[in-house]
């Protein structure tokens, strides 16, 4: 052959030369080969041993095509070659399109694989959408920009992209058209509590045209990382036990990372929103000490309760152990509601304490929380009402929305046995603050302004002689509910 091509048979988009081996009869030394392919024009000299040097040409299209030659001398020409040459088409490569939901639009994205050089991939990918509308985004060196669809894609409907090269470009890879359907993919919020360095379950829910898509790999991640993988079952659900390293808030997402073959969604790299996740921290108890109910009387029996939090969730299960300062009082487990209880008696009058220390904690639970104790909670306990004495009832003050500074108080003692005209005298602080004579009852009311200063203490005393002798009560003193 007259003219040597390399290689044979070039692919598209490579180059190849063209090179004269032995020139037609009447072409002579110094004759100019003019090459033309594909509107690409190349020349050269024939030298004397009847050849050219090799010239350069990229393959464009595919199948048979030729190389003309034509040599001249001057404005003469002096001999025509027409050369079959034959292109081998540029590889497959794949398109491949994800579908995303984002507000009220469908968001597209694609990739192009090339085994040749993606850097001559450019032009546009165009998006027929359902009921035939368009929509391009540009390709550069085969990065395709992500683009809002401008429409809101339903179960069902599908998007073909298309790959147009750019005029006078030559892509290295054959692209056929794609047809992607649409993805959704659900995270489904964690039930209970999220603590760090805990484990924590979490779900995805994968739809394909908005039914569940079976064996599709899911990736959970964090902004600081993978936090798991799961595959979808039959219901379309991928579960994952994974662990917030720290506290804080956060999110978590849902990507597929594997779509099955042969379904009819390319879900590969659909994501779900990101769901923010409150992650608490490893191990903060609470105990609460609550007030008990009524008066508080010696030797009477009186109720305690305690609430016991994890994390700000109630703990079950755990012992609560009731002290005072003369020892302990009882003993409680909590219930579902985080609650002990215990039935306690204080054996003596006077101002104490009582404390709620859990001494035993369930196994596997997200808090040890033994040890911890409530605040330590004041308690007036009472003296008991005996024959031949003085009781001082509760009393409360309450706010005078005329008179700031002066709290309006009823304050009350009985005597045992009831006696009519038996005179009480009240103190509050130690200081008199006024008297009052029983009634048929034994009953002596008071009703008094008291001062700032005076408010302030929690007891009262009541004196009276009662059968000859000087008897003295203390009774509560707090503010009223509500205190006006």
């Amino acid at each position: 052959m007259p003219v040597a091509i390399t290689p044979p048979t070039p692919t598209a988009c490579t180059t190849f030369t063209a090179q004269v081996t032995s020139v037609p009869a009447g072409v002579g030394a110094g004759n100019t080969a003019t090459f033309t392919y594909d509107a690409q024009i190349q020349t050269a000299t024939v030298a004397a041993d009847a050849t050219t040097p090799p010239v350069t040409f990229t393959a464009v299209g595919s199948g048979p095509q030729t190389i003309t030659v034509v040599y001249t001398s001057g404005a003469t020409i002096t001999g025509t070659e027409v050369v079959p040459i034959t292109i081998t088409p540029a590889p497959p490569g794949t398109i491949s399109t994800t579908l995303t939901t984002v507000g009220t639009t469908t968001q597209a994205s694609t990739t192009l694989a090339c085994s040749g050089d993606t850097a001559s991939l450019n032009g546009t990918v165009q998006y027929t959408l359902p009921g035939g509308g368009m929509v391009s985004t540009p390709v550069t060196n085969g990065v395709v920009t992500p683009v809002d669809l401008g429409v809101l894609l339903t179960s069902g409907q599908s998007v073909t992209a298309t790959f147009v090269a750019a005029a006078g470009t030559c892509p290295a890879c054959t692209f056929a058209p794609v047809t992607t359907s649409m993805c959704t993919v659900l995270l489904l919020p964690p039930t209970g509590t999220v603590t760090a360095g805990q484990p924590t379950t979490l779900q995805a829910l994968v739809l394909c045209n908005g039914q569940p898509l079976n064996g599709a790999t899911v990736t959970f991640t964090s902004p600081s990382g993978t936090l798991g993988t799961g595959t979808t079952n039959a219901s379309g659900q991928a579960t994952a036990t994974v662990t917030f390293p720290t506290a804080g808030t956060t999110t978590a997402t849902a990507t597929v990372t594997a779509t099955p073959a042969g379904t009819a969604c390319n879900c590969t790299g659909t994501a779900s929103l990101p769901l923010p996740i409150v992650v608490l921290p490893q191990g903060i108890c609470t105990v609460l000490l609550l007030p008990p109910t009524g008066t508080v009387t010696a030797g009477q029996p009186t109720t305690l309760q305690a609430l016991v939090l994890c994390n700000g969730q109630p703990l079950n299960g755990a012992t609560v152990t009731f002290t005072s300062p003369s020892g302990t009082l009882g003993t409680g487990t909590t219930n579902a509601s985080g609650q002990a209880t215990a039935t306690v008696t204080f054996p003596t009058a006077g101002t104490t304490t009582a404390t709620a220390t859990v001494t035993a904690t369930p196994a596997g639970t997200a808090c040890n929380c033994t040890g911890t104790a409530s605040l330590p909670l004041p308690i007036v306990v009472l003296p008991g009402a005996a024959p031949g004495a003085l009781q001082a009832l509760p009393a409360c003050w309450r706010i005078n929305l005329f008179n700031p500074l002066l709290f309006p108080a009823t304050l009350t003692a009985t005597v045992t046995p009831a006696a009519a005209g038996i005179p009480v005298q009240f103190l509050v602080g130690g200081v008199p603050v006024g008297a009052a004579v029983t009634d048929a009852t034994g009953t002596a009311t008071l009703s008094v302004n008291l001062g700032p200063l005076q408010i302030i203490n929690l007891t009262y005393q009541a004196t009276a002689v009662v059968g000859g002798a000087t008897v003295t009560s203390t009774g509560i003193l707090r503010p009223c509910i509500p205190p006006v």
